[in-house]
């Protein structure tokens, strides 16, 4: 007899830093795309316009929340007690589960590979790159928020992340650099939307809900 039970997937800690990375990269895209490209405001006294100021501050301090999201999500892939998730980000290595994952998603397979890590190996290889794109943007916008500082915490970080401004061959590299990843991100998200909805609708895993409650739906058989 088959049935259907809940399973915790998903830590509280997980499913917090998912959402916050998520509402930071939603804030830091249009106004990153402001800086980049500002337009005029209403009619009245420049005086009293600081639109770009406020889109600057807002891009800036949601920038440093990711910093901290950043390093909270790399200090439970090694310290987290609910998933040794580390070693879930390698699940991609395994070119055999890969493959069939690709066949199911093209509908040549009846079910996916089974499922050894916490991530499946497409999903792995995703959110490592993802997180390398957010170690990219971090960097990249440290330098960029650095730049003619010399004093203070602002001044210290460029500093040390000044190296890979040189590496990069200066700040208009680096702007570039910061530019094209943001549509990266873009283009993740959208993925990353479609692919959840998808695996929801073929698997009815509660893919979705699950970054909410934190438990997905498995099947099982009862002797």
């Amino acid at each position: 007899m088959e049935k259907i039970i809940a399973v915790k997937e998903w830590s509280l800690a997980i499913r917090i830093n998912h959402w916050a990375m998520a509402i930071a990269i939603f804030i830091l895209i249009p106004t990153g795309f402001y800086i980049a490209s500002p337009f005029t405001v209403g009619a009245g006294e420049t005086v009293n316009k600081f639109l770009m100021g406020n889109m600057r501050f807002i891009h800036i301090l949601f920038g440093m929340i990711l910093v901290f999201i950043f390093l909270w999500r790399i200090y439970l892939a090694f310290f987290s007690k609910f998933h040794a998730d580390w070693k879930d980000f390698f699940a991609w290595m395994d070119m055999k589960a890969i493959i069939h994952q690709i066949k199911f998603y093209l509908h040549l397979e009846k079910h996916p590979p089974e499922q050894k890590w916490l991530y499946g190996p497409v999903q792995s290889l995703a959110y490592a790159g993802l997180l390398f794109m957010v170690l990219v943007i971090v960097v990249t916008g440290l330098i960029l928020m650095g730049a003619g500082y010399h004093a203070g915490l602002t001044a210290l970080l460029y500093k040390i992340v000044k190296p890979v401004e040189n590496a990069m061959g200066g700040l208009a590299t680096v702007r570039f650099v910061h530019h094209v990843f943001t549509w990266f991100f873009i283009l993740f998200i959208v993925v990353h939307i479609y692919m959840a909805f998808w695996y929801d609708v073929m698997l009815h895993k509660g893919t979705v809900s699950s970054m909410i409650s934190g438990r997905v739906f498995k099947r099982v058989v009862e002797e």
